[in-house]
């Protein structure tokens, strides 16, 4: 299955460059919660591909996708996880699927078209960067680490906007990134270039696929509070594993 979903990544991806090449059409969501033409029209060729290729699986997608599958797996689909970056041509967006069995992730893709790095995972078979093993970094200290996180689009009402938190790791870090992908930045923490990441208010597309592929690649995975991590929960935080327990201490006395 892998294999099928790395196919099916690269071939989204192309549709995104195609996108740009020759012109995005861009709507409104929210007052920031962009979508584009080519959100939807990656969503239905991946949609379409899964049916055909798993007809008896389910399929839930950011862009409205709700196929009721037959069978315990289920695939949670971004077509454009940062569709705000590609609708201003900055290259860091990517495709993202990732497949459930229950409750449990078993299978990541995330595909960055525009620099052509494809992370994967299967449980139990370690992550992949474009076919070559990749592992999480080996910083032991907050002090010295590089974060990334991000934050809702409804910043400017939300209650947990994640500002405290992101200006009290500022403090006592490198230095916090906030890119607007979240299945990207997980993957650079599976890489070893960051050395964790943290966000609220996301949806499940946001990080099935980039949850797994830090686990395989070594790392932790929990939610902001330290707690199992829950597909459907809304947050993660996901690091080296030796930094997680200072990580989310931090995060638990900013929310106190």
């Amino acid at each position: 299955m892998i294999k099928r979903a790395i196919d099916i990544a690269l071939a989204a991806g192309e549709i995104l460059n195609e996108k740009l090449s020759s012109g995005v059409t861009v709507e409104h969501k929210g007052r920031i919660d962009l979508v584009t033409d080519a959100d939807r029209a990656a969503e239905e060729f991946i949609v379409q591909q899964l049916e055909r290729l798993f007809p008896r699986h389910g399929v839930l997608g950011e862009e409205g996708t709700q196929v009721e599958g037959s069978s315990d797996y289920l695939w949670v689909i971004d077509p454009v996880d940062g569709t705000t970056n590609f609708a201003h041509g900055f290259p860091y967006f990517a495709v993202s699927l990732g497949l459930l069995r229950g409750d449990d992730v078993v299978l990541g893709v995330v595909y960055n078209p525009q620099t052509k790095e494809c992370f994967a995972a299967e449980k139990g078979s370690g992550a992949l960067l474009n076919g070559r093993k990749i592992s999480v970094s080996a910083q032991s200290t907050l002090e010295q680490s590089l974060l990334a996180t991000g934050f809702p689009y409804n910043i400017d009402t939300a209650e947990e906007n994640n500002l405290a938190s992101f200006a009290r790791a500022n403090l006592i870090t490198q230095g916090v990134r906030s890119l607007g992908a979240a299945s990207l930045d997980l993957c650079q923490v599976a890489a070893g270039r960051l050395d964790a990441f943290w966000e609220r208010s996301l949806e499940p597309w946001d990080i099935a696929a980039g949850s797994i592929i830090v686990r395989e690649a070594g790392g932790k995975v929990t939610s902001c509070q330290g707690q199992t991590f829950r597909t459907f929960g809304r947050e993660i935080c996901a690091s080296n594993g030796l930094i997680h327990e200072g990580l989310v201490r931090l995060l638990s006395e900013v929310d106190r």
